[in-house]
């Protein structure tokens, strides 16, 4: 063995197998790390202005920086153009001069079952349609319209107050399909005086469509009604002098229960959002 070759392998590095280390005059291997001043809690009571424009239900968020841009928006009357501004939830934003309002609009259908009470607040303490979908938003979602707490079926939850306001019109005529289960077989004269529109309060009550339920005893019928007056279906049964034993909203403005089972919620789609909103 060469002197040469000894010395190799006496000096060889430790990457290269050996014992040899050699000496780093390096300040050290790792990156020096700068010394940063810890980041300072966001205020909560601060939003960007362009994510409250989109929450209002304007448009999106970049839709809102170019409207931002172009001098659209104001706070406190003042217009603001300035991209990443933030504003309190206090302060008045407005676009074109409409007011708006930051809290996200959400929509929540919820397939209820029996024995839940729509009524806010139910002094004799009975169970409510409003722990069912807790978990489902932070904001406020109340119910579009009543139900009994007999009654089953889709109910609609929303902060929107405009579209409240618009699907509550008795104007608008929302199209409704409920199961119902009477007391006893309904006879085909009396289905028939529903078909023709049955007197209540002096005013006659139509209905688009009512027939007995495939394969179902007679006593079972879908019916469906554009009417948006509390318990009306019961009342148009009643004044028959037939009882209802079960009722279910199996249809509600375009909505179904498909994939939804009882006591479950889910949140509505885009396009069901749009198909709701041109209801005027």
């Amino acid at each position: 063995m060469g002197r040469s070759d000894s010395n190799k392998d006496s000096k060889a590095s430790g990457r290269q197998g050996g014992t040899f280390r050699k000496k780093s005059y390096a300040r050290g291997n790792a990156p020096i790390k700068k010394k940063t001043e810890p980041q300072k809690p966001s205020d909560p009571n601060l939003i960007r202005l362009n994510k409250y424009v989109a929450n209002s239900g304007v448009c999106s968020r970049r839709d809102a920086d170019i409207y931002i841009a172009a001098g659209n928006i104001t706070v406190n009357g003042k217009p603001i153009t300035e991209m990443g501004y933030k504003v309190k939830k206090t302060d008045t934003v407005k676009f074109d001069g409409r007011l708006l309002n930051p809290e996200k609009k959400e929509y929540v259908l919820l397939n209820k079952p029996k024995d839940f009470s729509t009524t806010i607040r139910d002094e004799r303490g009975r169970r409510n349609v409003n722990g069912l979908i807790s978990n489902a938003s932070k904001s406020t979602l109340l119910p579009v319209d009543k139900m009994g707490k007999e009654e089953t079926g889709l109910l609609l939850f929303t902060n929107d107050g405009d579209m409240t306001k618009r699907l509550k019109n008795p104007k608008n005529g929302l199209r409704k399909i409920y199961h119902v289960v009477l007391n006893r077989e309904l006879r085909s004269a009396d289905l028939k005086k529903i078909q023709d529109g049955v007197i209540l309060d002096e005013k006659p009550v139509r209905v688009q469509d009512i027939s007995f339920i495939d394969d179902a005893p007679k006593r079972e019928v879908g019916i469906e009604i554009f009417s948006s007056k509390h318990k009306i279906v019961e009342r148009i049964f009643e004044h028959l002098e037939y009882e209802v034993v079960r009722i279910d909203r199996v249809a509600y403005a375009g909505l179904t229960k498909k994939d939804l089972p009882r006591g479950h919620w889910r949140f509505l789609t885009e396009q069901e959002v749009i198909n709701l909103g041109m209801i005027r």
